[in-house]
Protein backbone atom coordinates (compact mmCIF):
# COMPACT_ATOMS: atom_id res chain seq x y z
CA UNK A 1 0.00 0.00 0.00
CA UNK A 2 1.59 3.56 -0.92
CA UNK A 3 1.92 6.48 1.77
CA UNK A 4 -1.03 8.13 -0.15
CA UNK A 5 -3.42 5.10 -0.02
CA UNK A 6 -2.85 4.23 4.10
CA UNK A 7 -3.70 8.10 4.67
CA UNK A 8 -7.11 8.05 3.01
CA UNK A 9 -7.86 4.75 4.69
CA UNK A 10 -6.77 5.87 7.84
CA UNK A 11 -8.78 9.33 6.88
CA UNK A 12 -12.09 7.25 6.23
CA UNK A 13 -11.59 5.07 9.07
CA UNK A 14 -11.92 8.23 11.59
CA UNK A 15 -14.49 9.32 9.32
CA UNK A 16 -16.81 6.60 9.81
CA UNK A 17 -16.13 6.00 13.53
CA UNK A 18 -17.15 9.61 14.20
CA UNK A 19 -20.11 9.24 12.09
CA UNK A 20 -20.78 5.59 14.25
CA UNK A 21 -20.60 7.91 17.04
CA UNK A 22 -22.71 10.81 16.24
CA UNK A 23 -25.53 8.30 15.13
CA UNK A 24 -25.61 7.02 19.03
CA UNK A 25 -25.35 10.00 20.89
CA UNK A 26 -28.21 11.25 18.82
CA UNK A 27 -30.12 7.37 19.43
CA UNK A 28 -29.51 8.39 22.89
CA UNK A 29 -30.99 11.52 22.66
CA UNK A 30 -34.39 11.13 21.00
CA UNK A 31 -34.80 7.66 23.33
CA UNK A 32 -34.76 10.01 26.54
CA UNK A 33 -36.45 12.51 24.96
CA UNK A 34 -39.20 13.28 27.10
CA UNK A 35 -42.21 15.94 25.96
CA UNK A 36 -44.63 18.11 27.90
CA UNK A 37 -48.10 18.13 26.95
CA UNK A 38 -51.64 19.76 28.30
CA UNK A 39 -54.88 17.75 29.21
CA UNK A 40 -56.43 20.09 26.17
CA UNK A 41 -53.60 18.18 24.14
CA UNK A 42 -54.07 14.90 25.70
CA UNK A 43 -57.21 15.08 24.89
CA UNK A 44 -56.94 15.95 21.14
CA UNK A 45 -54.73 12.70 21.16
CA UNK A 46 -52.09 15.03 20.31
CA UNK A 47 -50.14 12.65 22.68
CA UNK A 48 -48.20 9.93 22.19
CA UNK A 49 -49.74 6.41 23.39
CA UNK A 50 -46.93 4.57 23.41
CA UNK A 51 -44.04 6.79 25.01
CA UNK A 52 -43.12 8.33 28.17
CA UNK A 53 -44.50 11.84 28.46
CA UNK A 54 -45.02 14.65 30.48
CA UNK A 55 -48.53 16.31 31.23
CA UNK A 56 -49.13 19.05 33.61
CA UNK A 57 -51.64 21.94 34.95
CA UNK A 58 -53.75 21.73 38.33
CA UNK A 59 -54.68 18.88 40.62
CA UNK A 60 -58.46 19.50 40.31
CA UNK A 61 -60.17 20.16 44.15
CA UNK A 62 -62.01 17.40 45.31
CA UNK A 63 -60.59 14.68 43.03
CA UNK A 64 -57.66 13.22 45.11
CA UNK A 65 -58.55 9.87 46.52
CA UNK A 66 -55.76 7.74 48.56
CA UNK A 67 -55.67 4.18 49.04
CA UNK A 68 -52.47 3.60 51.06
CA UNK A 69 -49.27 4.12 48.56
CA UNK A 70 -51.78 4.46 45.70
CA UNK A 71 -53.20 8.13 44.47
CA UNK A 72 -55.93 8.91 41.98
CA UNK A 73 -56.47 12.72 40.94
CA UNK A 74 -57.43 14.61 37.70
CA UNK A 75 -54.76 17.37 36.46
CA UNK A 76 -56.89 20.16 34.43
CA UNK A 77 -55.92 23.32 32.27
CA UNK A 78 -58.85 24.73 33.09
CA UNK A 79 -60.48 23.38 29.77
CA UNK A 80 -60.19 19.66 29.72
CA UNK A 81 -59.06 16.92 32.62
CA UNK A 82 -56.90 13.90 32.77
CA UNK A 83 -56.91 10.68 34.99
CA UNK A 84 -53.91 10.23 36.73
CA UNK A 85 -52.55 7.26 38.77
CA UNK A 86 -49.94 7.39 41.10
CA UNK A 87 -48.10 4.75 43.04
CA UNK A 88 -45.79 6.11 45.52
CA UNK A 89 -44.77 8.80 48.12
CA UNK A 90 -45.86 12.05 46.79
CA UNK A 91 -44.10 15.14 47.14
CA UNK A 92 -44.88 17.28 50.29
CA UNK A 93 -46.09 20.15 48.08
CA UNK A 94 -48.47 17.98 46.43
CA UNK A 95 -52.08 19.87 46.93
CA UNK A 96 -55.41 20.14 45.31
CA UNK A 97 -55.53 23.22 43.81
CA UNK A 98 -52.10 23.30 42.97
CA UNK A 99 -49.81 22.99 39.65
CA UNK A 100 -48.45 19.48 39.07
CA UNK A 101 -46.40 18.04 36.61
CA UNK A 102 -46.41 13.96 35.96
CA UNK A 103 -44.27 11.35 33.88
CA UNK A 104 -45.33 8.71 32.39
CA UNK A 105 -47.47 6.76 29.92
CA UNK A 106 -51.11 6.75 28.95
CA UNK A 107 -53.09 3.12 29.06
CA UNK A 108 -56.97 3.74 28.26
CA UNK A 109 -57.49 6.91 28.80
CA UNK A 110 -55.75 7.33 32.37
CA UNK A 111 -52.93 8.45 32.30
CA UNK A 112 -50.55 6.00 35.07
CA UNK A 113 -47.27 8.37 36.23
CA UNK A 114 -44.04 7.20 37.21
CA UNK A 115 -43.01 10.26 38.86
CA UNK A 116 -44.94 13.30 39.89
CA UNK A 117 -43.42 16.51 40.77
CA UNK A 118 -45.10 19.52 42.75
CA UNK A 119 -44.72 23.01 42.31
CA UNK A 120 -41.75 24.61 44.41
CA UNK A 121 -43.40 27.68 46.06
CA UNK A 122 -46.41 29.99 45.10
CA UNK A 123 -44.93 31.72 42.06
CA UNK A 124 -43.26 28.69 40.66
CA UNK A 125 -45.21 26.74 37.67
CA UNK A 126 -42.97 25.47 34.82
CA UNK A 127 -42.93 27.41 31.88
CA UNK A 128 -45.09 24.63 29.76
CA UNK A 129 -47.37 24.14 32.05
CA UNK A 130 -48.24 28.00 33.06
CA UNK A 131 -48.87 28.68 28.76
CA UNK A 132 -51.10 25.84 28.19
CA UNK A 133 -53.25 27.18 31.25
CA UNK A 134 -53.10 30.69 29.45
CA UNK A 135 -54.05 28.51 26.53
CA UNK A 136 -56.53 26.95 27.68
CA UNK A 137 -58.27 30.00 29.54
CA UNK A 138 -58.30 32.00 26.51
CA UNK A 139 -59.98 29.50 25.00
CA UNK A 140 -62.72 28.91 27.60
CA UNK A 141 -63.25 32.60 27.90
CA UNK A 142 -63.56 32.60 23.72
CA UNK A 143 -66.40 30.01 24.33
CA UNK A 144 -68.15 30.84 27.04
CA UNK A 145 -68.21 34.40 25.10
CA UNK A 146 -69.92 32.80 22.11
CA UNK A 147 -72.20 30.68 23.67
CA UNK A 148 -74.09 33.91 25.33
CA UNK A 149 -72.32 33.32 28.64
CA UNK A 150 -69.92 36.06 30.38
CA UNK A 151 -66.42 34.67 31.50
CA UNK A 152 -65.28 34.87 34.79
CA UNK A 153 -64.30 38.93 35.91
CA UNK A 154 -66.19 39.82 32.39
CA UNK A 155 -68.07 42.67 33.32
CA UNK A 156 -68.72 44.01 29.62
CA UNK A 157 -70.04 40.24 29.42
CA UNK A 158 -72.29 40.14 32.42
CA UNK A 159 -73.60 44.01 31.00
CA UNK A 160 -74.23 42.24 27.54
CA UNK A 161 -75.33 38.88 28.82
CA UNK A 162 -77.92 40.68 31.06
CA UNK A 163 -78.95 43.62 29.03
CA UNK A 164 -81.93 41.85 27.43
CA UNK A 165 -83.60 40.51 30.93
CA UNK A 166 -85.65 42.59 32.92
CA UNK A 167 -86.00 41.94 36.56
Amino acid sequence: MKPRQKRLAIAMGLLSATGIVVALVLNAFQSNMVFFYSPTQVAAKEAPSNRTFRVGGLVQAGTVQRDGLKVNFIVTDTAKTVPVRYEGILPDLFQEGKGVVAQGKLENGVFMAREVLAKHDENYMPPEAADALKRAQKGQSRLELTMGQPAQGDTAGTAAYGAGKQP
